[in-house]
């Protein structure tokens, strides 16, 4: 495993990102206790150290199996990273959103269940479209100055407000948030249009959820496989399905599986990316972490890139034109130079 600095920080984390979001049993699927604890034994053994969880997954069983592993562990090997925002629990109307008081009350339960003093990463989880955004910037800078924090990320938000909190935090003196987390992999590629650009910019890290699109990219539904829940209709059509099996025909010319080529796409794309992979089984883990053995050529990049091009819109495809250009002064046609 080779480390990387997480966004404009000196923060070492790992290439892979275990999400745990399967740790538990609630909803009659995930990982037991027992279970939980030999996948992060597995990738702790193999030089990971970045976990991903939430307040809200298995209804905080995720973090409380986390904390009962932490108690027994090298807490600081760790970088643990949770999030805020959706609804943990019933008791007053505030149990939610990206508001402050939502912010602190959620920080101290999830400090409880994972039996830590601080966070490395908090994430607000998804943007609320109410709170302002100098309120989040605010709490979560006052977070980090008391110590329970120390670093912010943000997932599922529109670039434009991303960008606009970092500026503003840059004008303020307050902590910017470092790593953006958004569903990214050759079936969900929207991201490049105005998200990936915007955090090539802030040079903030992309974590990938979903990288492996559900599973489609691994083949299991051109097998006649099921998922846990019914994929959405972007992960079964036609186009999905080209997708796939041109990643299941470059896995067999290099001899991987196809969901090693997928994540290892995502991994070679210029930019800081970190994907997320999730994991309810030893051997799901073990699988996953051959990626990091996978380099693709220019050729299948290029292949991979091709089959699943996307229209980035305006203005996107616009610069990507070859266009000419009238000079307004002299008459003269200028060619502008391709650009990407």
């Amino acid at each position: 495993m080779q480390y990387k600095l997480l966004g404009r920080s000196g923060l070492k984390v790992s290439e892979l990102c275990l999400g745990t979001m399967g740790f538990g049993t609630e909803g009659g699927w995930g990982a037991d206790k027992d279970t939980s604890f030999a996948i992060m034994d597995e990738f702790a053994n193999a030089g990971g150290n970045f976990l991903d969880t939430a307040n809200v997954y298995k209804l905080g069983t995720s973090e409380k199996i986390i904390g009962e592993y932490m108690s027994n562990h090298d807490r600081d090997y760790f970088v643990l990273a949770t999030k805020y925002t959706l609804k943990d629990n019933l008791t007053n109307p505030n149990a939610s959103g990206n508001n402050r008081k939502n912010m602190m009350r959620s920080v101290e339960e999830s400090l409880k269940r994972l039996k830590t003093d601080f966070l490395d990463v908090l994430y607000l989880h998804i943007w609320d479209d109410i709170t302002p955004i100098d309120e989040v910037l605010r709490g979560l800078d006052d977070l980090i100055r008391q110590g329970k924090i120390n670093y912010a990320a943000i997932s599922d938000t529109p670039a434009w407000v991303v960008a606009k909190g970092n500026t503003l935090a840059e004008l303020m003196g307050w902590s910017q948030f470092i790593a953006l987390q958004v569903e990214y992999s050759l079936i969900q590629r929207t991201p490049e249009r105005e998200l990936i650009p915007m955090a090539k910019h802030f040079g903030m890290t992309v974590t990938p959820w979903a990288p492996l699109a559900g599973g489609a990219l691994t083949g299991k539904y051109l097998k006649g496989e099921q998922g846990r829940v019914k994929a959405e209709s972007n992960r079964r059509d036609e186009n999905s399905e080209r997708i796939t099996k041109v990643v299941m025909a470059i896995a067999d010319e290099i001899g991987v599986s196809p969901a090693h080529v997928a994540l290892k796409w995502t991994m070679q794309q210029g930019f800081s990316c970190t994907p997320i992979v999730g994991a309810t089984k030893v051997d799901q883990l073990k699988d996953n972490l051959k990626t990091l053995d996978v380099t693709l050529t220019v050729d299948q990049l290029k292949r991979l890139d091709e089959v699943s091009a996307i229209k980035l819109g305006f203005p996107g495809d616009f610069f990507n034109e070859d266009a000419v250009k009238v000079n307004s002064f002299g008459g003269f046609y200028d060619k502008v130079e391709k650009r990407r």
